[in-house]
């Protein structure tokens, strides 16, 4: 049993889900698409309903890929995800990511996306993912940085929005801007050299907006984002009906758009 007892910021409500669904490799995981080769085995840390896992999967078939999440309701979804698709090579598992329940050396690739941001300790935490990793083998992580997002037009209700999730998410004992910190947080946890870059994901579409705008709406008023502000005391629910609102305003503006930042870091394991 992990001595860690991290609350999750943003729980698994639907509109969670609907996020974490629209999520591909390519949109979500190029940075490591050239690092991969048939034949590799692949651990997904925080695998969620298994939507990149299984892009994934395909591209290092016939090699194994694992998904491992905390949550069972998760996991749930994504073996009937995969199921669905067909795949032959990937496996869900309910795990925790402080205390891996694989043999050292096990993996040619770990791959966590948007994980370290929600831990109290994101150093333990790759330091178990370098353990599973093979001598030679990469380890590659993505994370958002709330900090550097930004948008158009200005209001004053979306800075109120991320201001109240750095507030909850410091609460938690959690990253908000976890993204400028992986390098750091990498070597710390022994990987002796790194490559580092970043990408967004920018909604400017009508469609796009809309997309983005209702699904935050329903985030604030409806997810553990909401729950865990109102039980800190943080804000009440006329503000949060307030920053909801103004996602959907925001999202039919003609010239609105919202750029979400990226970091990411591929590391390999040089030594044993």
């Amino acid at each position: 049993m992990s001595e860690h007892v991290d609350r999750y910021t943003h729980g698994h409500h639907e509109s969670v889900l609907r996020s974490h669904e629209w999520r591909t490799a390519e949109n979500s995981a190029g940075f490591l698409l050239p690092h991969l080769i048939t034949g590799q085995d692949l651990l997904d840390v925080g695998c969620g309903p298994g939507t990149i896992t299984i892009d994934l999967a395909s591209r290092v078939a016939p090699g194994r890929t694992i998904g491992v999440d905390l949550s069972p309701q998760v996991i749930i979804t994504a073996r009937q995800r995969q199921r669905e698709s067909g795949a032959t090579n990937v496996l869900f598992e309910e795990g925790d990511v402080y205390q891996l329940t694989f043999d050292d050396s096990s993996f040619d690739v770990v791959y966590a996306h948007q994980v370290l941001q929600h831990l109290s300790d994101p150093v333990a935490a790759l330091g178990e993912m370098r353990r599973v990793l093979r001598v030679g083998g990469i380890l590659a992580v993505r994370d958002g940085d709330y900090g550097a997002f930004s948008w158009a037009p200005d209001d004053e209700r979306l800075d109120r929005w991320m201001q109240l999730y750095q507030q909850l998410t410091a609460r938690n004992r959690a990253h908000a801007n976890a993204g400028r910190h992986l390098a750091e947080w990498v070597r710390r946890a022994g990987f002796e050299t790194s490559q580092v870059s970043s990408s967004t994901w920018t909604f400017r579409s009508a469609e796009e907006r809309a997309w983005w705008g209702r699904l935050w709406a329903d985030r604030i008023v409806e997810s553990e984002f909401a729950h865990q502000s109102l039980e800190y005391g943080l804000t009440t629910k006329e503000e949060l009906a307030e920053l909801a609102q103004a996602f959907l305003d925001w999202s039919v503006e003609e010239d609105g758009v919202f750029v979400v930042v990226n970091y990411e870091v591929i590391a390999p394991r040089d030594s044993s």
